[in-house]
């Protein structure tokens, strides 16, 4: 029997053959493999230069926007509203459509995020490995509270 809190498994789906992403059954995706599939389709202004890097900045922020209107759509549109629902799953919150148009919109930032990664000379393991810990080294500090990049 599945978890009730956990989220269903919509939409999961293996890449298309001719990506340059190989999925093995079961074995998931790893984020590096992930970012040398996403050079495949990385077509932009600049791709190896300084404007690629801003360019891929740019995007991503605006992808990061459209995130955040999907959410405030859920907000105005579907009655996804907090005030009683704060300890609810957030995807049990959202209509299937909106969870949906979210997992595309977070696609499209983690496209970006591998892109701007690959145009700094960045795997995307060794920036998640150095965010971990980072993020741990705060918490054995007690300093995951607060504001500052250096803290």
């Amino acid at each position: 029997m599945s978890d009730p809190l956990s989220p269903p498994n919509v939409g999961r789906q293996q890449a298309p053959s001719n990506s340059g992403i190989a999925l093995a059954a079961g074995n998931g995706l790893s984020l590096d493999a992930y970012q040398a599939g996403t050079a495949d389709t990385a077509v932009y202004p600049g791709k190896g230069t300084v404007l690629g890097l801003i360019y891929c900045g740019l995007k991503l922020a605006g992808e990061a926007g459209e995130v955040a209107e999907k959410i405030g759509k859920a907000l105005r549109d579907d009655g996804l509203d907090p005030g009683g629902r704060t300890n609810e799953p957030a995807w049990r919150a959202l209509t299937p459509e909106r969870r949906e148009a979210l997992k595309a919109e977070l696609g499209d930032v983690l496209w970006y995020v591998a892109s701007a990664a690959r145009e700094l000379d960045y795997d995307l393991a060794d920036i998640a490995r150095t965010n971990l810990a980072k993020l741990a080294d705060r918490q054995a500090r007690g300093t995951l509270h607060g504001s500052g990049d250096v803290r």
